[in-house]
């Protein structure tokens, strides 16, 4: 497994989680880090990504509230969750993508971890 995401639970609506993705990829080889969501019966979508060297995307309804970071000594993507709302429900998943030579694109997914948000 290239990915191990964690930090996913129960918590009531204006709360904070930090969702925590392990790495188990050289971070310097990466093209990309994210998280995606995916809320019950709708499709996946983008939450938060970063392209190494350059620009950081949120999705219009977290901007404000959830921050991505990296710690490349600890092989870790992480996500901030501030002032949860019952709409962040969903399964998360870490994201990471490599920029291969002869390739293109090689993607990796965590398993998702599930997280909750009572009104």
């Amino acid at each position: 497994v290239q990915l191990q995401a964690s930090g996913g639970g129960l918590v009531q609506a204006g709360g904070f989680l930090r969702l925590s993705c392990s790495v188990r990829i050289s971070m310097h080889s990466l093209n990309a880090v994210g998280w995606y969501r995916q809320a019950p019966g709708k499709q996946r979508e983008l939450v938060a990504k970063n392209i190494v060297g350059g620009s950081t995307d949120y999705a219009d309804s977290v901007k404000g509230r959830f921050t991505i970071s990296r710690d490349d000594a600890k092989n870790v993507v992480s996500l901030q969750m501030y002032n949860l709302k019952p709409e962040d429900t969903g399964v998360y998943f870490c994201y990471v993508d490599q920029k291969l030579q002869g390739i293109g694109i090689r993607d990796y997914w965590g398993q998702g971890t599930l997280v909750t948000v009572s009104s």
